[in-house]
């Protein structure tokens, strides 16, 4: 027990130094044993165990094997004896033929050690085949004028034993008329001829029967025989002769059926039916005779069946000439057969180790391969390779055996697995190869952190949102295997406008999706910055993170607000002037508007709703200007009232409205005598509003005449012609007036607008300056009244009084 359990240390160990890919030699070591045909099953060949120097109990573990190349198995392991035993009945003739020597060979593994033992077993004959002719009964034609001193070919014996126990003799029953006569082939096969001795006598004796024995050289002796019969004819002086002793030819094993390999010819110079020749087969075994095909004829001989190098590199044949006159010749055709590339490589996996570790080193062995060709010479010269820029080598081992060992660094992220293909090439032209496919598992280890599929993610929500709603998933993948490629994950800590970030937004830490823990309003913030971080399940576990980018987008949710003209405090309604002379596309005033939202939502757009007279102002779309849509009249009313709309192009669109209120007259006294004229408005609003107004005006009227009336006084009093005051008299050429019309703040109708305009395609970037009105080009304001004298003032009054146009200064 003790000594199994060292070997099974010491086999624990070998495996280990073969997984580590520490470098082995197979020592090559051939053993050699003889053992005779026809022994039954489980006899003795050898002391196995000895000679390989192992225990008779070891042979019984299951990396101790025979290893052959595909053929039946002819021997066993006994590990009970320890002993290499017959696997079953051994036929030497079926196994090797008439070979001289019948060798076996095998390897047996030692998978422990990764050893291989060459066997060479030599099959001795034992003399169990008895000489044997083809036929039980020969005839033999024999024209009676033949000579003495003829020699006849007879049928030879057949003895597939070899040496001593094969063919050696041959024997002529006694009789006066003939001897026997023993030849010998090249090859040194004999063969046995009838020798005439005295000359024969139709008339006397027509037929002569004789026994032909063959013996071979066993202990016992063996013998068959053969019955002769001696058929005497006619005279028929002439036999046929071949035009060749023998005839040779080499063919292609992969000749196709039918194809012609050769011509015998024989001639007989009788004439008439002893002259006419046919050919047959003379000597022949079976499976030959379905391989060629005789035209007895012509002489040709054809291919009848396929031939194979491998199985027969060689033929002889015996063909002989029969004329009508029983005359014979014989003639031998040698037909060499030519090894063609006709076998793949044989690879065979003897071992595969996986799954490896991939941090396994460079040299670890992962499988064990053997090769093998049946075909001959340069044909069955094989060479092994491997397919593709892999991480392993072949090595090459003993007797056709080749090592599958790594040559660098594994590494499963990359490659999990390996389809690894041997592909076995021999030496033919063309060269044939086989392809052997296996795969290799690599096995995992905890080398990677998780990786995002994005650099960083961005990603858009609208405002207004629901809570919980989902924003983004981001996905990190870890390229390890199990609990090291299981991801969680989660936030990095931080605060966004004094808030915590995870009051923001939250993420599932098994799929990565993120989620809006509020209502964003893109009027607040337009974009949000997190860090998502990813982490490993292995053992220390690995981590990475992501920046996400959450950028809000604007949604119609703010209506459109007017800027000017504002809606007065006092409320009145504020006016502006367009003079008569006014032409088409004058400039009356201008409406400003913006919007807190962007984009589309924040493109604006203008147009009239509602005006007291259609057709006289318009509105531009874009701009917001109010013109005159065509010339004014003089039948136009004073007073004309405007409903402007300013509408976003958000869905659905958002607008508000504003009034203005325009008042038509070429000067200030006109304006003042028309306010006189206004008729109050039947609406009770309106109706106070123009009282107020009415009575302002009466009283603004009553100082301004009470005014006029004192300068002109002094006037008078200085200027002393009439000249001079009709002069002065015609100098008036408008009436001064305060520049507000309107009670508590109405707006003044001579007020001079300067804006200042930029535009661009978006109406976000737009922007207008609404400055203070200037008063330079007006009517005198309150604190030149006190300043200047009345005199000054009428000079002053000569200005004429005009409206400077809104001029729009666009930004390329």
């Amino acid at each position: 027990m003790a000594a199994k359990r060292n070997h099974s240390n010491r086999k624990a160990l070998v495996l280990f130094c073969l997984f580590l890919g520490l470098s082995w030699e197979a020592e090559a070591r051939q053993i050699r044993y003889s053992v005779p045909e026809e022994l039954e099953k489980g006899s003795f060949v050898g002391n196995i165990s000895k000679d390989l120097g192992l225990e008779p109990w070891e042979l019984a573990e299951p990396g101790v094997r025979i290893v052959s190349r595909g053929r039946t198995q002819l021997f066993a392991l006994n590990p009970r004896s320890g002993s290499l035993v017959t696997a079953g009945r051994i036929d030497r003739e079926e196994l090797c033929g008439q070979s001289a020597r019948c060798l076996v060979n095998f390897n047996i593994l030692v998978e422990d050690r990764v050893e291989l033992f060459g066997i060479e077993i030599e099959i001795t004959d034992v003399n169990d085949n008895a000489p044997k002719f083809q036929a039980e009964n020969v005839e033999v034609k024999i024209n009676e004028n033949v000579a003495p001193g003829m020699r006849f070919p007879l049928l030879e014996a057949v003895d597939p034993d070899v040496g001593v126990n094969s063919l050696q003799s041959y024997q002529l029953s006694s009789n006066k008329y003939f001897s026997l006569a023993v030849q010998s082939h090249a090859s040194g096969v004999k063969y046995p001829e009838l020798v005439l001795k005295h000359a024969l006598d139709r008339e006397e004796e027509a037929l002569h029967h004789l026994v032909l024995t063959a013996s071979d050289g066993g202990d016992p002796l063996l013998s068959g025989t053969v019955l002769i019969s001696v058929i005497v004819f006619d005279t028929n002086d002439n036999a046929p002769v071949f035009t060749l002793p023998e005839y040779r030819v080499s063919v292609l094993e992969n000749l196709p059926v039918g194809t012609q390999l050769l011509t015998v010819t024989a001639t007989d110079r009788d004439e008439g039916a002893n002259g006419e020749v046919t050919y047959s087969f003379r000597k022949f075994v079976p499976d030959k005779l379905l391989k060629f095909q005789l035209n007895k004829n012509t002489g040709e001989i054809k291919l009848s069946e396929n031939l194979d190098y491998e199985e027969t590199d060689f033929y002889e044949l015996e063909i002989q000439a029969e004329d009508g006159g029983a005359y014979l010749a014989m003639a031998k055709v040698l037909i060499t057969v030519e090894d063609v590339n006709d076998n793949n490589p044989e690879v065979t996996i003897t071992s595969l180790f996986s799954p490896l570790m991939e941090d396994s080193p460079p040299g670890t062995i992962i499988a064990l391969l053997n090769v093998h060709d049946p075909d001959s010479g340069q044909n069955g010269q094989v060479t092994c390779s491997i397919s593709g820029n892999l991480p392993f080598k072949l090595e090459k081992s003993i007797d056709g055996y080749y090592r599958l060992v790594t040559h660098r660094t594994l590494d499963r992220e990359q490659v999990s697995s390996y389809n690894i293909t041997v592909t076995a090439t021999d030496g033919g032209n063309p060269p044939l190869l086989t392809e052997t496919h296996f795969t290799v598992q690599v096995a995992d280890i905890n080398d990677n952190p998780p990786t995002f599929s994005h650099i960083s993610y961005f990603t858009y929500i609208l405002e207004n949102n629901p809570r919980g709603a989902s924003i983004l998933s981001v996905t990190a993948l870890d390229p390890d295997s199990k609990e090291n490629a299981q991801v969680i994950y989660s936030l990095a800590e931080d605060t966004f406008q004094e808030a915590p970030l995870s009051s923001y937004v939250s993420i599932n830490s098994d799929t990565g999706v993120l989620y809006a823990l509020r209502t964003f309003d893109y009027e607040q913030f337009h974009d949000l910055q997190i860090q998502v971080i990813a982490t490993d399940s292995g053992d220390p576990p690995l981590s990475s993170n992501v920046s996400v980018s959450i950028f809000v987008l604007d949604q119609n949710d703010n209506a459109p607000e007017i800027l000017y003209p504002t809606l007065p405090t006092d409320t009145s309604t504020g006016m502006e002037l367009a003079p008569r002379s006014s032409e088409s596309g004058y400039l009356v005033t201008k409406v400003v508007a913006v919007d807190k939202d962007s984009g589309q939502n924040a493109r604006l757009s203008y147009r009239l709703l509602k005006a007291s007279e259609p057709g006289l102002f318009a509105v531009g779309l874009h701009t917001g200007e109010v013109r005159t849509a065509r010339a004014l009249l003089d039948r136009d009313a004073l007073k004309q009232s405007l409903v402007v709309a300013v509408q976003d192009h958000g869905q659905p669109p958002l607008s508000a409205t504003v009034t203005l209120t325009v008042a038509i007259a070429d000067s200030i006294p006109d304006v003042l005598a028309d306010l006189g004229s206004l008729e109050v408005p039947r609406d009770s609003e309106a109706s106070g509003l123009m009282l107020y107004l009415v009575v302002a005006v009466a009283i603004v009227s009553c100082i301004f005449l009470a005014f006029v009336i004192v300068l002109l006084a002094l006037r008078l009093r200085r200027w002393h012609t009439s000249h001079q005051l009709q002069a002065s008299g015609g100098g008036l050429v408008g009436v001064p007036t305060s520049p507000f019309v309107g009670v508590e703040g109405v707006r003044a109708f001579l007020q001079t607008y300067s804006h200042e305009v930029s535009l661009t395609a978006d109406s976000r970037k737009s922007h207008a300056i609404f400055p203070e009105p200037n008063y330079a080009d007006m009517l005198i304001s309150h604190e030149s009244f006190e300043k200047k004298d009345p005199l000054s003032l009428l000079d002053d009054l000569k200005l004429p009084v005009e409206d400077n146009p809104l001029v729009p200064h666009r930004t390329p």
